[in-house]
């Protein structure tokens, strides 16, 4: 049974399929456990955990936990809290890593409540102290600060981690994971919430896992504007975002919405356009591999963090930009 040395990573998955950013957290959650002296494990609740659980030890679990179950084959808060808080109590880990996302926030807050533990949210940087506790960096009004968190009076240590921050360790399909079935009972009569429906957007955007990005802002002026940047996005293969300005006007949905109070990305390249670089926004971006930024206004913030910048009007230079990508693409 581990003694507060092991780091656990929460795989998410929807109705048992998953995707690789599935197991972005594996990367940092190995380099956490070897600076305790313990073991990277994974904690896979579902349906039917089979597929997952293989998953996790490809991309470097040493052992997953999993529960099994007909009430766990959607997320739902009261089953998915109650599995995981029982298997944890029972092998307790030192850390717990979640997703920053809907579900990590949802099940990481409900887990911590009952575990009677702090939780740190939407960390940016994670590491091991002196007293051997986890140093949490995350930001703070609106990325204006970065703060240090840390919990020095409880275990397990939980934290969400804001997605793809840290770079995903690689898949080895050579790897296999020591696989213990937990059997935790769940009645329906005591869960207080029943899926009946999933109904699709009629919107779809995965902007988290995009490598390419073309986003519009205030300075795309109305909702015809974002045409050409979903041309260029096409063109590329890319994802079209936007700022919350963009947004907030009505010129195009919300699951477009890069920042602070939308979608926190890391594509290998970000193409700004009519994006000035308010804080707000920069929060969801800056992290990416390159940043392009388009901007009239040649003293637009989002120039100080670009690493190529065109000053002009992205009517102009957008099309442009399409045409000649398309005659490389087309070589």
């Amino acid at each position: 049974m581990a003694d507060y040395k092991d780091v656990w990573v929460y795989v998410e998955h929807k109705e048992g399929a998953f995707t690789p950013m599935s197991y972005e957290l594996f990367g940092i959650g190995q380099k956490l456990a070897a600076d305790l002296g313990g073991n990277l494990c994974a904690l896979v609740i579902a349906e039917n955990t089979d597929e997952l659980a293989k998953e996790a030890g490809y991309y470097g679990a040493s052992k997953v936990y999993a529960v099994d179950g007909a009430p766990f084959k959607t997320f739902r808060p009261d089953a998915y809290a109650k599995a995981a808080t029982t298997v944890m109590d029972k092998y307790k880990p030192d850390v717990v890593l979640y997703r920053a996302t809907s579900q990590g926030a949802d099940l990481s807050s409900a887990c911590a409540a009952t575990l009677e533990t702090g939780i740190a949210s939407d960390a940016i940087g994670l590491e091991i102290d002196a007293a051997k506790a986890v140093k949490v960096t995350r930001a703070a009004f609106g990325g204006s600060y970065l703060v240090g968190v840390v919990n020095t009076k409880a275990k397990p240590q939980l934290m969400t981690v804001r997605p793809k921050v840290f770079p995903m360790s690689e898949r080895d399909t050579g790897k296999q994971a020591e696989v213990a079935k937990e059997a935790v009972a769940v009645a329906e009569g005591d869960l207080r919430t029943t899926i009946l429906q999933f109904m699709k957007s009629e919107v779809t955007v995965n902007l988290v896992e995009a490598d390419i990005i073309v986003s519009g802002g205030r300075g795309t002026g109305k909702p015809e504007g974002f045409n050409v940047l979903r041309e260029l996005a096409n063109t590329l293969g890319g994802a079209l975002g936007a700022s919350r300005a963009a947004v907030d006007s009505g010129w195009i949905p919300q699951e477009h919405q890069v920042g602070q109070t939308g979608k926190t990305v890391k594509p290998k390249i970000y193409i700004a356009c009519g994006i000035s670089g308010a804080i707000q926004h920069l929060a969801g971006m800056r992290t990416s591999d390159y940043i392009v930024a388009i901007n009239k206004d040649s003293e637009a913030p989002i120039f100080k963090i670009a690493s190529y910048g065109i000053v002009g009007d992205y009517n102009q230079v957008v099309p442009k930009l399409i045409d000649e990508f398309k005659k490389r693409l087309s070589r």
